[in-house]
């Protein structure tokens, strides 16, 4: 069975040899065949490694651009913030979160029609 990152061996196969390995276990199979299974690990983990870099640099970029969000200064009634509060408050936001929500579906909206 095929893994995610392309190897022949999952999870279950990988913790049987760590385990065969620990209790010496091992020596049945050919030391050609020990190889082979070690540099497959080998790449498995360069892959892992090289995945887990990208969703890194991903999670960076995608940080940076939340910090590049503009800033304004809004005035609203009383009576309408209160409003916005309770249904920011319904669904589970804050109360910019809310006008956010508010104006991307907006703007959503007007693109469609």
């Amino acid at each position: 069975m095929q893994t995610a990152a392309g190897s022949g061996f999952g999870r279950k196969e990988v913790r049987k040899m760590e385990k065969a390995m620990q209790k010496g276990q091992m020596g049945d199979l050919p030391l050609e065949e020990l190889d082979q299974k070690e540099q497959e690990l080998s790449q498995r983990l360069l892959r892992l490694e090289a995945m887990e870099k990208e969703i890194r640099e991903k999670e960076k970029k995608l940080k940076e651009t939340e910090k590049a969000k503009k800033q304004i200064l809004l005035r609203l009634s009383p009576s309408l913030w209160n409003e916005i509060a309770k249904w920011a408050d319904e669904d589970f936001r804050s109360i910019n979160g809310q006008i956010e929500y508010l104006l991307s579906d907006c703007v959503r909206q007007r693109k469609k029609g």
